[in-house]
């Protein structure tokens, strides 16, 4: 695969920008987020977490002639059939409102025991070499745990403060970022995707 030099992330999010040069970084390759070449978000009207990234990294590439990062991740909870799933980020009503996510979150599983808890973050990227690329690389990522009863630690974002990890025996938002980044969902899949791209520019 004969890869450009400059691409675009199908985000506004500066954290998402750092997350990829990080994870990516030393690949000579340079990225810029849609927010700052004037490209609105994607409607996301997929019925995965594939579909929705797909949809973003097209509308991104297609509107700078630019090779495109497009990501989608949420929270899936068993007990739950899987929601908040794709409407994590909305789950409460607005976009984004982290608070009354978690808040809805725990109303939803205030009468489920420790046991029947379990959870994960799953995490989907997804690269277009141009909008009609025909065979995007995609790299999943997911992050297995439970939901906490009641918030805990003080770093992270989203549903961090109520997702707790058994193996290392702490909560997401208890964990520092170096470490985050490489055992969460879209440390993972981006793991996947510097794999990915390894293997097609061999």
């Amino acid at each position: 695969m004969n890869l450009p030099d400059k691409w675009v992330i199908a985000s506004s999010n500066d954290g998402k920008l750092r997350e990829f040069r990080e994870m990516l970084g030393g690949s000579g390759i340079e990225f810029v987020t849609q927010g700052e070449l004037g490209v609105g978000d994607a409607d996301e009207t997929g019925l995965t977490f594939v579909e929705n990234a797909l949809l973003k990294a097209r509308k991104a590439a297609r509107e700078t002639g630019m090779p495109a990062l497009g990501d989608d991740s949420g929270l899936c909870v068993d007990a739950l059939a899987g929601a908040p799933g794709l409407y994590s980020a909305r789950y409460a009503g607005s976009h984004g409102n982290a608070d009354a996510n978690i808040d809805k979150l725990l109303d939803a599983l205030k009468d489920v025991p420790d046991e029947q808890r379990s959870a994960h973050f799953h995490a989907v990227i997804v690269l277009l070499r141009h909008a009609g690329d025909p065979q995007p690389l995609i790299a999943e990522g997911t992050w297995s745990g439970r939901i906490l009863h009641a918030r805990r630690g003080n770093g992270g974002f989203g549903y961090d403060p109520v997702f707790f990890d058994p193996r290392l025996g702490k909560g997401a938002a208890e964990l520092d970022t170096e470490l985050k980044n490489r055992i969460s969902h879209r440390g993972r899949a981006l793991a996947a995707l510097q794999k990915l791209l390894g293997d097609a520019t061999r």
